[in-house]
């Protein structure tokens, strides 16, 4: 059994016992949370595909850590201008693990 859910704007394949890194939530470590916008559920043969979303279905998340990802050097040069800028970026995200996928 497998869902598709979309959560921070990005789209995730999830079954339950998965662990992930999504867009930061404001959530608690261990705290259980909810994500409702399941797109797609696929159990078996069952196949449900949701208009946007699959009505009644939600996956039920464990919220283990927020953390913070690699850095990403961002560098700007103009050759021959003496132009140079040096940013750096490291970007926040929440590790989840699926506890279960609840239908209906």
């Amino acid at each position: 059994m497998y869902a598709i859910v979309q959560t921070g704007g990005k789209q995730f394949q999830v079954s339950p016992g998965d662990i992930l890194e999504v867009e930061k939530l404001k959530a608690d470590a261990g705290e259980e949370i909810l994500l409702d916008q399941v797109l797609l559920i696929r159990d078996g043969e069952n196949l449900q595909i949701g208009k946007p979303t699959v009505a009644n279905a939600a996956v039920k998340a464990k919220v283990m850590a927020h953390d913070r990802g690699k850095k990403v050097i961002v560098f700007k040069l103009k050759r021959r201008k003496n132009y140079r800028r040096k940013k750096g970026h490291r970007q926040d995200f929440t590790r989840i693990r699926v506890v279960e996928i609840v239908t209906g």
